[in-house]
């Protein structure tokens, strides 16, 4: 079973961007109550959703060069890429029926429908 993945700095690049399916990061912080609450479905949908979507967790307490560089001012944001570019950007806290509205569009391989949701 999957769990997501935890990264620094070091390790974005090879885990994120280079990654060859999309990838969801968790970009938190251990004081954060709305990051606790998001921690638990974050890991539903890892094991569930393994073989479509790989999810990472980065803790900006420790790890400020990419929270930085992607203008994360707000905790929790998740931001998700596909083909190493970023795709979609979730700031707060969502319920899991609505975070999977927001990523199930992008574990399907037809490009065109990825493109549509990409231009809303």
């Amino acid at each position: 079973m999957a769990k997501p993945l935890e990264i620094n700095d070091s390790t974005y690049q090879a885990e994120v961007i280079d990654a060859d399916k999309p990838v969801l990061v968790d970009f938190w912080a251990p004081w954060c109550g709305p990051c606790r609450m998001v921690g638990p479905i974050l890991e539903e949908i890892a094991a569930e959703q393994e073989s479509k979507i790989k999810i990472v967790k980065v803790n900006v307490d420790e790890n400020q060069q990419y929270a930085s560089q992607l203008g994360v001012f707000n905790i929790p944001t998740m931001i998700l890429y596909k083909g190493g570019q970023p795709v979609d950007k979730i700031v707060g806290a969502l319920p899991k029926n609505q975070l999977m509205d927001r990523l199930s569009p992008f574990f399907d391989q037809d490009s065109e429908k990825v493109d549509a949701v990409i231009a809303l």
